[in-house]
């Protein structure tokens, strides 16, 4: 019963949040409770077995044998499943708007994540069996992984001496031909003899670096877009420091998307250019193409937006970290200028996932000894980018806060006021159907937005994982449709399922904006733009500290 007691503590925050909860029901949920608790109690010391805490499909924690076939360790793992379920019962319980009963969720789950038996030594089956195997070898090494991360600031995921962004990842051959204060402009080398007449702009989230979209050769959607016969630019994001502390939002249109369309039409002297967005960078861009069309400028024939969000009603979990009072806070700290650490926007993206990003290595590195193995993606994942104060607070306030960027006129950037509406280009949209960060709901939302033909790919998978699907794996499963009603779920009701990557679909979608074709270039850059240095360029290898 010990466990279940020590689940007490956030039971007593949600009867205090709620009291306008009905009383007999949350009295029913707790007398059913300790029934269930002395039925496993009273099974136990019987020696017999209830099956009455259940962990849900997938859940990891627990696939040890001990916890299926010791009679402790299972009844540990059950009394601790009870009292979870509990505590997630009286959250859904708890009479309260949409927002705080979302943040309260949030706060049971984490919570309840954390007090698992499988993350404690003396509870954890594995870790006292490898401890004996190894006559406390593993106690010494978990503590020593412990110190380590601890020094580093960050709980490590991946074998870190495994990648290095130019050696392994982020490879793609090209060259630097342009720079400012806050990106570099990636002209990549071309894949076939003729490419398009317009070339392809992306532009990923500033909150990591570009290479999650050039990994490994086998894995990369760069050098796809290139065996299409695309000439591609990358905008690569500085890792700010103080000296561009004082940045914002309006900066970040200036400088890190109008600035790479102006010089990649330059270069290829295209009448005009295609343009990708991923995460954050789909926002800027959507942001960016709003100001091009009140200002009459049309130099961008098609846009791609990857896991975007334009409109932020149905932001998911990450809309709990934002109120009022936050945001206010940070614009007090770091508003008029400053810096947000990257490190601690990667922390709250872990803390989305902590059952996948936290606990397991938890387990592994500091209760097992263990090391982490070699994984492209998290090591991207920990390869955090620093963030200015004032663009940051503008972020919070005008989408996640205030939802602002979807209202017509209601904000000006670049002096002009912001309309989606205007924004006639061609769209493809993409959502991942398991994404944490951005819901597909919110995804397809920009569809009601935006003015021009749009066509909607629903990928399986989450916000990475999704996205990067290479073509060649045949991987996954993804939904289209041509009708896009007002409801998400109407349109994914009717859409067919189609095995393998979407990226297919896009490729063949893109095709029709690639402007006629040309020769292929044979060196990048053009008298005005020459090379700078070599990809993948010196922004990307700034580390955050």
């Amino acid at each position: 019963m010990q466990l279940a007691a020590q689940l007490q503590a956030p039971l007593a925050a949600a009867a205090w949040t709620a009291p306008a909860a009905d009383p007999p029901k949350i009295q029913a949920l707790q007398q059913s409770f300790v029934e269930q608790q002395m039925r496993l109690w009273s099974s136990l010391l019987a020696g017999e077995r209830e099956s009455l805490g259940k962990s849900d499909p997938g859940d990891r924690r627990f696939a040890a044998k001990e916890w299926r076939d010791n009679p402790y360790y299972d009844y540990l793992k059950q009394s601790y499943l009870l009292a979870s379920q509990l505590l997630n019962r009286m959250a859904e319980e708890a009479v309260l708007d949409s927002e705080a009963k979302s943040r309260l969720r949030f706060a049971v789950k984490q919570w309840t994540d954390a007090m698992s038996p499988a993350n404690f030594a003396a509870t954890n089956p594995e870790a006292l069996r490898q401890a004996i195997a190894s006559q406390g070898e593993s106690i010494t090494r978990g503590l020593a992984n412990l110190l380590g991360d601890a020094r580093r600031g960050r709980i490590s995921q991946t074998d870190e001496t495994a990648f290095e962004v130019g050696r392994n990842l982020a490879v793609t051959p090209g060259d630097v031909v342009y720079e400012n204060d806050l990106v570099q402009l990636i002209q990549y080398a071309p894949a076939t003899k003729q490419v398009g007449g317009r070339p392809l702009v992306m532009v990923p989230p500033c909150i990591n670096k570009y290479y999650i979209l050039d990994l490994q050769p086998e894995n990369s959607f760069v050098r796809y877009a290139l065996e299409q016969g695309h000439t591609v630019f990358m905008v690569s994001w500085r890792n700010v420091g103080p000296e561009q502390g004082r940045y914002g939002w309006d900066d970040y249109l200036k400088l890190g998307i109008f600035e790479p369309l102006r010089v990649a039409r330059r270069i290829t002297r295209a009448d005009r250019v295609n343009a990708l967005g991923f995460c954050v960078g789909g926002t800027l861009l959507g942001a960016a193409l709003a100001v091009l069309a009140a200002k009459g400028k049309d130099i961008v024939a098609s846009v791609t937006f990857l896991t975007t969000m334009l409109d932020f009603a149905e932001p998911g979990t990450l809309g709990v970290f934002v109120d009022e009072a936050g945001v206010r806070a940070r614009e007090a700290a770091i508003g008029g200028g400053g810096i947000l650490p990257g490190r601690d926007l990667a922390y709250v993206f872990s803390a989305l996932r902590a059952n996948d990003l936290i606990w397991p290595y938890v387990v592994n590195n500091y209760l097992m000894g263990g090391a982490p193995g070699a994984f492209d993606l998290l090591y991207w994942n920990a390869d955090s980018t620093n963030l200015p104060g004032p663009m940051y607070c503008y972020y919070l306030r005008n989408t996640y806060l205030e939802n602002r960027l979807r209202v017509p006129g209601a904000l000006r950037n670049c002096g002009v006021a912001v309309d989606l509406g205007k924004v006639r280009q061609p769209a493809f949209i993409y959502g991942s159907r398991e994404d944490h960060i951005v819901p597909w709901h919110a995804a397809y939302r920009s569809l009601a937005l935006l003015g021009g033909e749009k066509k909607f790919v629903l990928g399986a998978s989450g916000h990475i994982a999704g996205v990067i699907n290479p073509a060649s794996k045949n991987r996954r499963s993804f939904w289209t449709g041509d009708d896009c009603p007002e409801d998400p779920e109407a349109w994914l009701a009717a859409a067919p399922e189609q095995p393998g990557s979407w990226w297919p679909q896009w490729a063949q979608w893109l095709e029709g904006f690639k402007g006629g074709v040309r020769r292929a270039p044979r060196k990048s850059g053009n008298a005005d733009y020459r090379a700078i240095e070599p990809a993948p360029g010196r922004y990307v290898k700034q580390r955050a500290q």
